[in-house]
């Protein structure tokens, strides 16, 4: 049975990767999913462009697992060699946009669900997201499916990590601020120049360090990531913008990190959202343990994936290199989307049967 699912789900992710699935853009994908499902005779659930279904034998009571990875992606970066939408093979090679993030994950999850989907005796019910707008954090992605679910005790987001268990991983809080001065003709002096100001706000973010560092994922990084002033050569602006991209460890919540910036930035600063928090699982979960009888490593993510919408313990987890994702010519290997499908079970089968 592993086998045949294991070329179904390749087969899937070819037909995803020729379908543009660009987030909020994902009808097209979302049929693809929902035939594969059918072709199981397993009864799926549509909100929007999410698909979701349970395991057969779902139990009231029991607690909930949670399988997610997402169908969406971004668009294709102008150094493409290769016909995005083409999932040509080469060898052990499948290219393709939305390959390695997440279509490699998110197969190798749905050919694991349909291999527990009709056992009995299951420790806990099992439910499959298979989401839209993670790319985009988006309003109808998997943060819309938390009020439609039941409660859930512990997720799975398949995200591309070679299979190694990213056990915590951080947030994001993006501010705008705003830099002030006296806008003027640029022919007159002018002591108050808002550009002239930056400078030492530019430094003050730079040199700016939190106090609490995270055993597993680090200090918390401040980024000053973009800068925008004036409108014509002979105008001193009233104004400098600057956008700030602030990665938040497990430490500190989004609100604190605003609370401080509030008060201590030498500047206006303004948070754009509060939702995308950082999250972890217990280092002694008997998911983690699960994973780590099976030799496969933990670590701390400093990127962000659909974990922020989540409530409950999680763990990232899924085949592929988190390095090629939003590269050019973007690829998975097809042994990691089949080893992935077995790591994915041996996982499951230690968590689910005990």
């Amino acid at each position: 049975m592993k086998e045949l699912l294991k070329q179904q789900a390749v087969e899937l992710l070819k037909n995803l990767i020729s379908t543009q699935s660009f987030s909020s853009e994902e009808e097209g994908t979302a049929a693809l999913i929902i035939a594969w499902l059918e072709s199981h005779q397993i009864p799926y659930k549509r909100q929007k462009n999410n698909i979701y279904a349970f395991n057969k034998y779902y139990q009231e009571g029991k607690p909930l697992l949670l399988l997610n990875s997402h169908h969406d992606t971004v668009k294709p970066n102008t150094a493409y060699t290769r016909d995005p939408y083409s999932p040509d093979v080469e060898g052990d090679i499948l290219y393709g946009l939305g390959s390695n993030d997440a279509g490699g994950c998110l197969v190798s999850l749905l050919a694991t669900f349909a291999y527990f989907y009709d056992q009995k005796d299951l420790n806990h019910n099992i439910v499959i997201v298979a989401s839209a707008e993670e790319e985009n954090s988006g309003p109808n992605g998997l943060n819309s499916m938390m009020e439609t679910l039941p409660h859930i005790d512990v997720a799975i987001v398949g995200e591309p990590t070679l299979m190694d268990l990213a056990i915590a991983e951080k947030g994001l809080v993006v501010f705008d601020a705003e830099v002030s001065g006296t806008p003027s003709h640029a022919a007159h002096p002018n002591s108050n120049n808002a550009i002239y100001n930056t400078i030492s706000v530019l430094e003050w973010f730079k040199n700016y360090k939190f106090e609490k560092e995270s055993e597993l994922l680090g200090p918390v990084k401040l980024t000053v990531t973009q800068i925008n002033a004036g409108h014509q050569h002979n105008v001193v602006p009233a104004h400098v913008n600057l956008v700030i991209d602030v990665r938040v460890n497990d430490c500190y919540t989004n609100q604190e990190i605003e609370k401080i910036l509030t008060q201590n930035a030498p500047c206006k600063v303004k948070a754009r959202s509060l939702r995308l928090n950082s999250s972890r699982i217990d280092p002694d979960h008997p998911l983690v343990k699960s994973g780590e009888a099976l030799g496969r490593g933990t670590y701390g993510s400093p990127t962000l994936s659909d974990q922020a919408a989540l409530y409950c313990q999680s763990v990232k987890l899924g085949p592929g290199d988190s390095r090629r994702s939003h590269s050019a010519d973007e690829f998975i290997y097809i042994s990691e989307i089949e080893e992935g499908i077995d790591i994915y079970i041996a996982l499951l089968e230690g968590f689910l049967l005990k």
